[in-house]
């Protein structure tokens, strides 16, 4: 399998982080606080101000992102993949610091959002990917590290054609200070089955 890395400077950000920074092949992003991604559900507030680096999503490749999880130590500290239509259709994925410890969280946007949660306790301190791969009318959602395997954690709507674009995304809506080490970003080959994990290494070109 073949995955083209993306340089970071491919992409356009959606929202400013309070600061990003390449340091040879990682990019660093520290979040502002208070700025997130939700629509209405539940809070009832709206929000689609945090930081996300975006750059157009072909249908017919998969999006990975992977990310440094030391730093994450607050309540909604996050970081992972955006996947975005418009200001109506959206979706988030990584991890999410709650109740004291890292859990895989999905946030799925159509007008309103909802919100999943697994908890990965055992990931602590590991470096994360996230990948998204758009299969018919949906978009499968999973997620590893270097010592565990691959999980799915999704099938979720996303029927769009075109118009998509997909990137790194980070969020401190409760701190100050909050900083990310995102360690890649890339896209490549799609899911070709549910039930079959992709690849884990693959040719960077």
């Amino acid at each position: 399998m073949t995955q083209i890395r993306t340089d970071w400077d491919k992409g356009t950000w959606m929202n400013s982080p309070l600061s990003a920074r390449v340091e040879g092949d990682h990019l660093k992003v520290i979040a502002e606080k208070g700025r997130d991604f939700w629509k209405k559900t539940l809070y009832g507030f709206e929000f689609e101000d945090g930081p996300a680096l975006l750059a157009e999503w072909d249908p017919n490749s998969a999006v990975e992102v992977s990310f440094q999880l030391n730093t994450f130590n607050e309540l909604y500290d996050q970081a992972g993949i955006m996947m975005y239509h418009g200001p109506e259709q959206w979706i988030k994925t990584g991890i999410e610091f709650n109740d004291g410890i890292p859990q895989l969280a999905v946030v799925v946007t159509d007008g309103y959002s909802d919100w999943s949660l697994c908890p990965v306790p055992d990931w602590a301190g590991e470096e994360v990917t996230l990948r998204a791969s758009i299969m018919k009318d949906a978009v499968i959602i999973r997620a590893r590290t270097e010592n565990h395997p691959w999980r799915t954690l999704r099938v979720a709507r996303f029927p769009y054609e075109s118009g998509n674009q997909a990137g790194p995304y980070t969020c401190a809506p409760k701190r100050d200070g909050f900083e990310v080490t995102f360690t890649r970003w890339s896209f490549t080959e799609p899911d070709q089955d549910l039930h079959v994990d992709p690849p884990v290494k693959g040719a960077f070109v």
